[in-house]
Protein backbone atom coordinates (compact mmCIF):
# COMPACT_ATOMS: atom_id res chain seq x y z
CA UNK A 1 0.00 0.00 0.00
CA UNK A 2 1.19 3.53 -0.76
CA UNK A 3 3.30 5.27 1.87
CA UNK A 4 2.29 8.84 2.66
CA UNK A 5 4.34 11.84 3.73
CA UNK A 6 2.66 12.63 7.05
CA UNK A 7 4.18 15.23 9.43
CA UNK A 8 6.65 13.55 11.74
CA UNK A 9 4.85 14.98 14.77
CA UNK A 10 1.98 12.59 14.13
CA UNK A 11 4.27 9.55 14.06
CA UNK A 12 5.34 7.45 17.03
CA UNK A 13 8.53 5.39 17.31
CA UNK A 14 6.77 3.05 19.74
CA UNK A 15 3.62 2.49 17.68
CA UNK A 16 5.52 2.32 14.38
CA UNK A 17 7.71 -0.44 15.82
CA UNK A 18 4.68 -2.38 17.01
CA UNK A 19 2.81 -2.04 13.72
CA UNK A 20 5.86 -2.95 11.65
CA UNK A 21 6.52 -6.05 13.74
CA UNK A 22 2.91 -7.19 13.44
CA UNK A 23 2.95 -6.55 9.70
CA UNK A 24 6.04 -8.71 9.25
CA UNK A 25 4.59 -11.51 11.36
CA UNK A 26 1.13 -11.38 9.76
CA UNK A 27 1.45 -10.22 6.14
CA UNK A 28 -2.04 -11.45 5.22
CA UNK A 29 -3.68 -9.70 8.22
CA UNK A 30 -5.35 -12.86 9.45
CA UNK A 31 -4.25 -12.58 13.09
CA UNK A 32 -6.56 -10.20 14.93
CA UNK A 33 -5.15 -10.86 18.39
CA UNK A 34 -3.95 -7.72 20.24
CA UNK A 35 -0.35 -6.75 20.99
CA UNK A 36 0.58 -6.98 24.65
CA UNK A 37 2.76 -4.28 26.19
CA UNK A 38 3.85 -6.09 29.34
CA UNK A 39 4.91 -3.39 31.78
CA UNK A 40 4.64 -5.47 34.94
CA UNK A 41 1.88 -3.92 37.06
CA UNK A 42 0.42 -2.38 33.86
CA UNK A 43 -0.66 -4.61 30.99
CA UNK A 44 -1.78 -2.76 27.85
CA UNK A 45 -3.36 -4.73 25.02
CA UNK A 46 -3.27 -2.77 21.77
CA UNK A 47 -5.80 -3.68 19.10
CA UNK A 48 -4.33 -5.36 16.02
CA UNK A 49 -5.56 -2.53 13.82
CA UNK A 50 -6.03 1.10 14.91
CA UNK A 51 -5.11 4.65 14.02
CA UNK A 52 -4.61 6.45 10.71
CA UNK A 53 -6.18 4.73 7.71
CA UNK A 54 -5.32 5.15 4.02
CA UNK A 55 -7.90 7.88 3.46
CA UNK A 56 -6.80 9.94 6.47
CA UNK A 57 -3.09 9.77 5.60
CA UNK A 58 -3.90 10.71 2.01
CA UNK A 59 -5.91 13.73 3.19
CA UNK A 60 -3.23 14.92 5.59
CA UNK A 61 -0.49 14.63 2.98
CA UNK A 62 -2.49 16.63 0.41
CA UNK A 63 -3.47 19.30 2.95
CA UNK A 64 0.05 20.01 4.21
CA UNK A 65 1.52 19.84 0.71
CA UNK A 66 -1.11 22.33 -0.45
CA UNK A 67 -0.05 24.76 2.27
CA UNK A 68 3.62 24.45 1.28
CA UNK A 69 2.89 24.91 -2.43
CA UNK A 70 0.71 28.01 -2.03
CA UNK A 71 2.59 30.59 0.07
CA UNK A 72 0.77 33.89 0.32
CA UNK A 73 -2.56 32.50 -0.87
CA UNK A 74 -5.71 32.28 1.16
CA UNK A 75 -6.34 28.60 1.93
CA UNK A 76 -9.71 27.32 3.08
CA UNK A 77 -11.09 23.98 4.20
CA UNK A 78 -14.75 23.23 3.56
CA UNK A 79 -14.94 21.89 7.13
CA UNK A 80 -12.70 19.89 9.46
CA UNK A 81 -10.09 17.98 7.46
CA UNK A 82 -10.71 14.90 9.61
CA UNK A 83 -12.30 14.53 13.02
CA UNK A 84 -9.13 14.99 15.03
CA UNK A 85 -8.57 18.11 17.15
CA UNK A 86 -4.76 18.09 16.87
CA UNK A 87 -4.69 17.87 13.08
CA UNK A 88 -7.33 20.57 12.67
CA UNK A 89 -5.58 22.83 15.19
CA UNK A 90 -2.31 22.42 13.30
CA UNK A 91 -3.98 23.42 10.04
CA UNK A 92 -5.58 26.47 11.66
CA UNK A 93 -2.19 27.44 13.10
CA UNK A 94 -0.82 27.47 9.55
CA UNK A 95 -3.48 29.98 8.49
CA UNK A 96 -6.07 27.63 7.02
CA UNK A 97 -9.66 28.82 7.53
CA UNK A 98 -12.80 26.67 7.80
CA UNK A 99 -15.71 27.63 5.56
CA UNK A 100 -18.27 25.51 7.44
CA UNK A 101 -18.59 23.67 10.73
CA UNK A 102 -19.15 19.91 10.90
CA UNK A 103 -22.93 20.34 10.65
CA UNK A 104 -22.69 22.40 7.46
CA UNK A 105 -23.28 25.78 9.08
CA UNK A 106 -21.58 28.52 7.07
CA UNK A 107 -18.70 30.22 8.90
CA UNK A 108 -17.33 32.17 5.93
CA UNK A 109 -19.60 33.07 3.01
CA UNK A 110 -18.89 31.41 -0.32
CA UNK A 111 -19.49 34.83 -1.88
CA UNK A 112 -16.23 36.03 -0.33
CA UNK A 113 -14.17 33.48 -2.29
CA UNK A 114 -12.31 34.30 -5.49
CA UNK A 115 -10.68 32.18 -8.19
CA UNK A 116 -7.28 32.91 -6.63
CA UNK A 117 -8.24 31.18 -3.37
CA UNK A 118 -7.42 27.56 -2.55
CA UNK A 119 -10.23 25.39 -1.18
CA UNK A 120 -9.44 21.92 0.19
CA UNK A 121 -12.22 19.35 0.14
CA UNK A 122 -11.93 17.20 3.30
CA UNK A 123 -11.66 13.43 3.53
CA UNK A 124 -15.44 13.09 3.95
CA UNK A 125 -16.04 14.58 0.49
CA UNK A 126 -18.65 17.21 -0.25
CA UNK A 127 -21.94 17.70 -2.03
CA UNK A 128 -22.37 18.27 -5.74
CA UNK A 129 -24.00 21.59 -4.92
CA UNK A 130 -20.89 22.89 -3.15
CA UNK A 131 -18.63 21.53 -5.89
CA UNK A 132 -20.71 23.49 -8.39
CA UNK A 133 -20.41 26.71 -6.37
CA UNK A 134 -16.62 26.38 -6.26
CA UNK A 135 -16.36 25.48 -9.94
CA UNK A 136 -18.49 28.47 -10.95
CA UNK A 137 -16.02 30.70 -9.10
CA UNK A 138 -13.14 29.24 -11.06
CA UNK A 139 -11.76 27.33 -8.06
CA UNK A 140 -10.43 23.91 -9.14
CA UNK A 141 -12.07 21.27 -6.95
CA UNK A 142 -10.04 18.29 -8.16
CA UNK A 143 -6.58 19.69 -7.46
CA UNK A 144 -7.10 19.93 -3.71
CA UNK A 145 -9.67 17.18 -3.21
CA UNK A 146 -8.78 14.86 -0.32
CA UNK A 147 -11.95 12.76 -0.47
CA UNK A 148 -11.23 9.25 0.77
CA UNK A 149 -11.08 6.74 -2.11
CA UNK A 150 -13.33 4.40 -0.14
CA UNK A 151 -15.98 7.11 0.18
CA UNK A 152 -15.75 7.62 -3.58
CA UNK A 153 -16.15 3.87 -3.97
CA UNK A 154 -19.56 4.15 -2.28
CA UNK A 155 -20.54 6.96 -4.65
CA UNK A 156 -19.44 4.95 -7.69
CA UNK A 157 -21.32 1.87 -6.53
CA UNK A 158 -24.42 4.00 -5.98
CA UNK A 159 -24.19 5.29 -9.54
CA UNK A 160 -23.73 1.77 -10.90
CA UNK A 161 -26.83 0.35 -9.25
CA UNK A 162 -28.80 3.53 -10.00
CA UNK A 163 -28.23 2.86 -13.70
CA UNK A 164 -29.89 -0.53 -13.17
CA UNK A 165 -33.02 1.11 -11.80
CA UNK A 166 -32.45 0.76 -8.06
CA UNK A 167 -33.17 3.49 -5.53
CA UNK A 168 -30.65 4.04 -2.71
CA UNK A 169 -31.03 3.69 1.05
CA UNK A 170 -28.07 5.34 2.82
CA UNK A 171 -27.22 4.10 6.31
CA UNK A 172 -25.62 7.09 7.97
CA UNK A 173 -25.86 9.87 10.52
CA UNK A 174 -28.00 12.45 8.66
CA UNK A 175 -25.95 15.50 9.74
CA UNK A 176 -22.52 13.94 9.21
CA UNK A 177 -20.44 15.50 6.40
CA UNK A 178 -19.90 12.16 4.69
CA UNK A 179 -23.59 11.23 4.77
CA UNK A 180 -24.55 14.59 3.30
CA UNK A 181 -22.00 14.11 0.53
CA UNK A 182 -23.05 10.53 -0.23
CA UNK A 183 -26.72 11.54 -0.24
CA UNK A 184 -25.96 14.33 -2.72
CA UNK A 185 -24.04 12.06 -5.09
CA UNK A 186 -26.54 9.20 -4.88
CA UNK A 187 -29.63 11.39 -5.26
CA UNK A 188 -28.18 12.94 -8.42
CA UNK A 189 -28.65 9.56 -10.09
CA UNK A 190 -31.63 7.99 -8.35
CA UNK A 191 -34.25 8.46 -5.59
CA UNK A 192 -32.44 8.32 -2.23
CA UNK A 193 -33.40 8.19 1.45
CA UNK A 194 -31.27 8.19 4.63
CA UNK A 195 -31.81 5.95 7.68
CA UNK A 196 -29.87 6.51 10.89
CA UNK A 197 -30.33 3.10 12.51
CA UNK A 198 -32.29 -0.12 12.61
CA UNK A 199 -35.30 1.49 14.32
CA UNK A 200 -35.71 3.90 11.41
CA UNK A 201 -35.15 1.06 8.96
CA UNK A 202 -38.01 -0.94 10.48
CA UNK A 203 -40.29 2.09 10.10
CA UNK A 204 -39.15 2.63 6.51
CA UNK A 205 -39.93 -1.01 5.73
CA UNK A 206 -43.54 -0.46 6.75
CA UNK A 207 -43.94 1.85 3.77
CA UNK A 208 -42.60 -0.92 1.53
CA UNK A 209 -45.15 -3.41 2.87
CA UNK A 210 -48.01 -0.92 3.00
CA UNK A 211 -48.37 -1.07 6.80
CA UNK A 212 -48.06 2.70 6.95
CA UNK A 213 -49.90 5.38 5.01
CA UNK A 214 -47.73 6.70 2.14
CA UNK A 215 -48.40 10.34 3.01
CA UNK A 216 -46.91 9.87 6.49
CA UNK A 217 -43.49 9.12 5.01
CA UNK A 218 -42.91 12.74 4.04
CA UNK A 219 -43.32 13.87 7.65
CA UNK A 220 -41.51 11.00 9.32
CA UNK A 221 -38.47 11.23 7.02
CA UNK A 222 -38.52 14.96 6.43
CA UNK A 223 -35.12 16.20 5.26
CA UNK A 224 -33.96 12.62 4.62
CA UNK A 225 -35.20 12.01 1.07
CA UNK A 226 -34.34 13.36 -2.36
CA UNK A 227 -36.46 15.85 -4.30
CA UNK A 228 -39.44 14.25 -6.01
CA UNK A 229 -39.20 11.05 -3.99
CA UNK A 230 -42.33 8.95 -4.60
CA UNK A 231 -42.83 6.62 -1.66
CA UNK A 232 -45.32 4.48 -3.61
CA UNK A 233 -42.86 3.53 -6.35
CA UNK A 234 -39.31 4.51 -5.36
CA UNK A 235 -38.85 1.75 -2.77
CA UNK A 236 -39.77 -1.14 -5.04
CA UNK A 237 -36.13 -1.79 -6.01
CA UNK A 238 -33.32 -0.72 -3.66
CA UNK A 239 -29.67 -1.02 -2.72
CA UNK A 240 -28.16 -0.15 0.66
CA UNK A 241 -24.92 1.82 1.00
CA UNK A 242 -23.38 3.39 4.08
CA UNK A 243 -21.44 6.17 5.64
CA UNK A 244 -18.16 4.28 5.71
CA UNK A 245 -17.48 4.88 9.41
CA UNK A 246 -20.68 3.29 10.66
CA UNK A 247 -20.57 -0.06 12.41
CA UNK A 248 -20.17 -2.56 9.60
CA UNK A 249 -22.35 -5.02 11.49
CA UNK A 250 -25.13 -2.42 11.77
CA UNK A 251 -25.06 -1.71 8.04
CA UNK A 252 -25.12 -5.42 7.27
CA UNK A 253 -28.00 -5.96 9.69
CA UNK A 254 -29.99 -3.13 8.07
CA UNK A 255 -29.30 -4.54 4.61
CA UNK A 256 -30.24 -8.07 5.71
CA UNK A 257 -33.45 -6.83 7.33
CA UNK A 258 -34.61 -4.93 4.25
CA UNK A 259 -33.67 -7.88 2.08
CA UNK A 260 -35.85 -10.18 4.23
CA UNK A 261 -38.73 -7.70 3.95
CA UNK A 262 -38.46 -7.78 0.17
CA UNK A 263 -38.29 -11.58 0.09
CA UNK A 264 -41.46 -11.89 2.17
CA UNK A 265 -43.38 -9.03 0.55
CA UNK A 266 -42.59 -9.92 -3.05
CA UNK A 267 -42.28 -13.70 -2.47
CA UNK A 268 -38.78 -13.74 -3.94
CA UNK A 269 -36.59 -16.76 -4.48
CA UNK A 270 -32.79 -16.90 -4.40
CA UNK A 271 -32.84 -16.56 -8.17
CA UNK A 272 -35.08 -13.48 -8.19
CA UNK A 273 -33.73 -11.48 -5.24
CA UNK A 274 -31.55 -9.33 -7.52
CA UNK A 275 -34.70 -8.18 -9.33
CA UNK A 276 -35.58 -6.14 -6.25
CA UNK A 277 -32.49 -5.91 -4.05
CA UNK A 278 -28.93 -4.99 -5.05
CA UNK A 279 -25.88 -6.61 -3.43
CA UNK A 280 -23.73 -3.75 -2.07
CA UNK A 281 -21.56 -5.52 0.53
CA UNK A 282 -18.48 -4.35 -1.37
CA UNK A 283 -19.01 -0.75 -0.19
CA UNK A 284 -17.95 -1.41 3.42
CA UNK A 285 -14.63 0.33 4.22
CA UNK A 286 -11.68 -2.01 4.83
CA UNK A 287 -10.27 0.16 7.66
CA UNK A 288 -13.62 0.34 9.45
CA UNK A 289 -13.96 -3.42 9.12
CA UNK A 290 -10.40 -4.12 10.31
CA UNK A 291 -10.59 -1.77 13.31
CA UNK A 292 -13.97 -3.06 14.43
CA UNK A 293 -13.05 -6.71 13.88
CA UNK A 294 -9.84 -6.21 15.86
CA UNK A 295 -11.80 -4.75 18.79
CA UNK A 296 -14.47 -7.45 18.65
CA UNK A 297 -11.84 -10.19 18.69
CA UNK A 298 -9.90 -8.52 21.47
CA UNK A 299 -13.01 -8.20 23.64
CA UNK A 300 -13.93 -11.82 23.09
CA UNK A 301 -10.54 -13.33 23.84
CA UNK A 302 -8.70 -11.00 26.21
CA UNK A 303 -9.53 -10.57 29.89
CA UNK A 304 -9.21 -6.98 31.02
CA UNK A 305 -10.35 -4.50 33.67
CA UNK A 306 -11.24 -1.65 31.33
CA UNK A 307 -10.93 -0.26 27.82
CA UNK A 308 -9.66 3.11 26.60
CA UNK A 309 -10.60 4.44 23.16
CA UNK A 310 -8.66 7.43 21.83
CA UNK A 311 -10.09 9.65 19.12
CA UNK A 312 -11.69 12.93 18.18
CA UNK A 313 -15.03 13.53 19.81
CA UNK A 314 -16.66 14.27 16.44
CA UNK A 315 -15.26 11.02 15.03
CA UNK A 316 -18.00 8.59 14.06
CA UNK A 317 -15.68 5.59 13.75
CA UNK A 318 -14.16 6.31 17.19
CA UNK A 319 -17.56 6.49 18.86
CA UNK A 320 -18.51 3.14 17.35
CA UNK A 321 -15.36 1.58 18.83
CA UNK A 322 -16.48 2.94 22.21
CA UNK A 323 -19.92 1.45 21.60
CA UNK A 324 -18.39 -1.98 20.97
CA UNK A 325 -16.16 -1.84 24.05
CA UNK A 326 -18.96 -0.66 26.34
CA UNK A 327 -20.82 -3.91 25.74
CA UNK A 328 -18.11 -5.82 27.60
CA UNK A 329 -16.07 -3.47 29.81
CA UNK A 330 -16.00 -0.13 31.61
CA UNK A 331 -14.86 2.08 28.72
CA UNK A 332 -13.36 5.56 28.63
CA UNK A 333 -13.35 7.82 25.57
CA UNK A 334 -10.59 10.43 25.47
CA UNK A 335 -8.97 12.54 22.75
CA UNK A 336 -5.55 13.16 24.34
CA UNK A 337 -3.29 12.19 27.22
CA UNK A 338 -4.26 15.27 29.24
CA UNK A 339 -7.66 13.66 29.89
CA UNK A 340 -5.79 11.23 32.13
CA UNK A 341 -5.81 13.70 35.00
CA UNK A 342 -4.18 11.35 37.48
CA UNK A 343 -4.03 7.72 38.47
CA UNK A 344 -7.42 8.16 40.13
CA UNK A 345 -9.21 10.59 37.76
CA UNK A 346 -10.03 10.56 34.05
CA UNK A 347 -12.07 13.08 32.03
CA UNK A 348 -14.39 10.80 30.09
CA UNK A 349 -16.55 11.76 27.08
CA UNK A 350 -19.96 10.12 26.82
CA UNK A 351 -20.30 9.39 23.10
CA UNK A 352 -24.09 9.37 23.29
CA UNK A 353 -24.80 12.53 25.33
CA UNK A 354 -21.53 14.34 24.40
CA UNK A 355 -21.06 15.20 28.08
CA UNK A 356 -17.62 15.17 29.70
CA UNK A 357 -17.41 13.90 33.26
CA UNK A 358 -14.55 13.28 35.66
CA UNK A 359 -14.61 9.60 36.60
CA UNK A 360 -12.93 8.67 39.86
CA UNK A 361 -11.00 5.47 40.60
CA UNK A 362 -11.10 4.31 36.98
CA UNK A 363 -7.92 2.26 37.49
CA UNK A 364 -8.58 -0.59 39.91
CA UNK A 365 -6.34 -1.00 42.93
CA UNK A 366 -4.74 -4.37 42.28
CA UNK A 367 -1.31 -5.81 41.60
CA UNK A 368 -1.78 -5.91 37.85
CA UNK A 369 -4.14 -3.74 35.79
CA UNK A 370 -5.14 -4.93 32.32
CA UNK A 371 -6.27 -2.31 29.77
CA UNK A 372 -7.58 -2.83 26.24
CA UNK A 373 -6.69 0.11 23.99
CA UNK A 374 -7.56 1.25 20.49
CA UNK A 375 -7.91 4.49 18.56
CA UNK A 376 -10.00 5.92 15.75
CA UNK A 377 -8.93 6.12 12.11
CA UNK A 378 -8.18 9.84 12.41
CA UNK A 379 -6.10 9.62 15.59
CA UNK A 380 -2.31 10.14 15.20
CA UNK A 381 -0.12 7.37 16.57
CA UNK A 382 1.78 10.01 18.54
CA UNK A 383 -1.37 10.65 20.58
CA UNK A 384 -1.72 6.94 21.34
CA UNK A 385 1.89 6.79 22.51
CA UNK A 386 1.39 9.83 24.74
CA UNK A 387 -1.57 8.10 26.41
CA UNK A 388 0.46 4.93 26.93
CA UNK A 389 3.35 6.92 28.42
CA UNK A 390 1.02 8.81 30.74
CA UNK A 391 -0.46 5.57 32.04
CA UNK A 392 3.02 4.05 32.39
CA UNK A 393 4.14 7.09 34.43
CA UNK A 394 1.38 6.39 36.96
CA UNK A 395 3.07 3.04 37.68
CA UNK A 396 6.67 4.26 37.33
CA UNK A 397 7.31 1.86 34.42
CA UNK A 398 7.72 4.33 31.55
CA UNK A 399 11.35 3.32 30.97
CA UNK A 400 10.18 -0.22 30.12
CA UNK A 401 8.60 1.05 26.91
CA UNK A 402 12.02 1.37 25.29
CA UNK A 403 12.20 -2.42 25.08
CA UNK A 404 9.26 -2.36 22.64
CA UNK A 405 10.91 0.09 20.19
CA UNK A 406 12.93 -1.38 17.36
CA UNK A 407 16.55 -0.15 17.29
Amino acid sequence: MKQFNVPVGYRSPLISSIKQRRKEEDKLKKDFSPTLLDLGPLQIYLARHFGFCYGVENAIEIAFRTIEENPGKRIFLLSEMIHNPQVNADLLAKGVQFLQDTKGKQLIAFDSLTKDDVVIIPAFGTTLEIESILTDKGIPTEKYNTTCPFVEKVWNRSEQIAKKGYSIVVHGKPQHEETRATFSHASYHTPTVVVNDMDETIELAKYITGEKRPEDFYTEFKGRFSAGFDIEKDLQRIGVVNQTTQLATDTQAISDYLKSVFIRHYKLTSDSIADRFADTRDTLCYATNDNQTAVTGMLANTKANLAIVIGGYNSSNSSHLVELCEEKLPTYFIDAADKLISKTEILNRNWRTKEQTVIHNYLPEQNQVRILMTSGASCPDAVVESVIRKLASFYNVEEQLSAHINP
